[in-house]
């Protein structure tokens, strides 16, 4: 095989693994952002019983160069009749996410 051929097949797969890492990145830090989101929905919607689900989520960039790196999930909570979003950001490689509040809205029946 050429030596350019041989390169050119080697830089195709980092790439191809650098975007599956970032989908495994996103995977990782899960289970971990839809727990807070939960808890804080449990509390501000007093809903002991409420559950929460991903809605989307994006790896963000570091703000700086040799910066944090960063996993962003917006997570749906409902329960006891109400719903509400929340953004939850987790440093990538730690057990570190912050919940912030999105919206509460009230289910109308």
């Amino acid at each position: 095989m050429p030596k350019t051929r041989m390169l050119a097949l080697i830089a195709f797969n980092l790439v191809v693994a650098g975007c599956a890492s970032d989908q495994q990145l996103l995977a990782d830090d899960q289970a971990n952002a839809v727990n807070v989101a939960t808890r804080r929905g449990q509390f501000e919607l007093s809903c002991p019983t409420a559950t929460g689900i991903v809605l989307s989520s994006n790896l963000l960039q570091p703000v700086l160069w040799n910066g944090i790196e960063r996993a962003e999930y917006t997570v749906g909570v409902e329960g006891c009749g109400e719903k509400s979003t929340y953004v939850v950001v987790c440093q990538v490689d730690s057990v570190s996410c912050l919940a912030v509040s999105g919206r509460n809205n009230a289910f109308s029946q």
